[in-house]
């Protein structure tokens, strides 16, 4: 049997200039969703038509920007344009981000960006105030209003990330990296743990040759009370402190676990580690430098 194809999910995200409309779109293109900004309003329906009939899964979800750049007419228009895409079995989302005149004002002059309504003969307020009138069948319009005067840009993105089920269980790519010092340290380390201290298996003849993939070396090892330790006390540290990079929006972060050859005792390190680390994060990667 068939699977039915997935209902597509299009989300529009307006709002007035200022109010983190390009930061919300962002989080939504971080999570998979395919993004497209300032598009004229005429071609979204025949956009979503020709994606409803590529049958590419690109296209499940897609995010749009929508704000005062386009025609008057089309923003006018917007409630029955958005009437007729439900129409066609897609599950329309829209969100308007609002923010205070006075947040607004500020956020310009921190900036000195240009609006985009302002111009030789208009001045930053008119602007806001002429924009926030244009916008209004949108608003109007919208399934939700987000305030964002109070919010600062992380505060921002965890409430857009608390409107998709997609980003509850985070999007934080681990890269566990074994290491030998003798070779350097590797660049763009986030986290860095010297194993140096512990047991080496270099000085057992039988396990020289090997390395910390080895059943062998991970049996010799595992059975030594520091190594054990040392690598309990990491996991504990990397499940209490990941999660907190992954509520700041961070995308990656490299752990780096080093030896003196980077050949046994941090590879058993890493291996163990990213086993551990799979049950509570959904991108885990192990990689061994030396081994490579």
């Amino acid at each position: 049997m068939s699977e039915t194809p997935a209902r597509m999910k299009l989300t529009i995200v307006s709002g007035l200039s200022g109010a983190g409309k390009t930061v919300a779109l962002r989080q939504y293109e971080d999570l998979g969703w395919f993004c497209i900004d300032n598009i004229p309003l005429g071609l979204i329906e025949p956009l979503l038509v020709h994606a409803l009939n590529s049958g590419d899964a690109r296209y499940n979800r897609v995010a749009i920007g929508v704000d005062a750049r386009a025609a008057p007419a089309e923003i006018e228009d917007f409630p029955r344009s958005v009437d007729e895409l439900r129409g066609r079995d897609i599950e329309v989302d829209v969100l308007f981000l609002h923010c205070d005149d006075p947040v607004l004002l500020k956020r310009y002059n921190d900036t000195r960006r240009k609006h985009p309504l302002s111009d030789g003969e208009t001045s930053l307020v008119e602007a806001i105030q002429r924009e926030r009138q244009l916008l209004k069948p949108v608003s109007d319009a919208a399934d939700s209003v987000l305030d964002t005067s109070a919010l600062n840009l992380h505060e921002l993105r965890e409430a857009i990330h608390r409107r998709l089920p997609e980003a509850r269980g985070g999007r934080l790519s681990v890269l566990l990296l074994s290491f030998g010092f003798k070779n350097g340290v590797p660049d763009g380390v986030d986290f860095l743990f010297d194993a140096r201290c512990l047991p080496n298996p270099h000085w057992e003849p039988r396990l020289r040759p090997l390395n910390g993939r080895d059943e062998p070396v991970a049996a010799w090892l595992g059975q030594q009370s520091d190594v054990s330790q040392f690598r309990d006390d990491l996991q504990r540290f990397l499940e209490r402190w990941l999660p907190h990079y992954r509520e700041q929006d961070r995308a990656y972060v490299t752990v780096a676990v080093g030896c003196t050859g980077g050949q046994h005792r941090s590879v058993y390190l890493v291996e163990a580690l990213g086993a551990m680390l799979r049950e509570k994060f959904d991108q885990v990667i192990v990689k061994h430098r030396e081994l490579n």
